[in-house]
């Protein structure tokens, strides 16, 4: 059904809209989405950050530790 829009259609949807929620309403709902957007993209890259940290903290040193007098007893 969505196939056969085409660019008419939109056009079409596009003045619909505009005349019944009017210009002021539609550029203050796309400003409110692109907040939306940019909050997501921080939120992702926070969470990003803060696995990237706890990872950091539970990765376990290998490196032999030296060997005390009681050890070569």
């Amino acid at each position: 059904m969505l196939n056969n829009i085409g660019l008419p259609g939109l056009l079409l949807i596009a003045v619909v809209v505009l005349v019944l929620f009017g210009r002021g309403k539609i550029s203050s709902l796309m400003g409110e989405v692109g907040k939306g957007i940019t909050a997501f993209k921080r939120g992702v890259k926070d969470g990003t950050e803060e696995l990237e940290n706890q990872a950091a903290e539970e990765a376990k040193d290998v490196t032999p530790e030296a060997e005390t007098e009681k050890d070569k007893a």
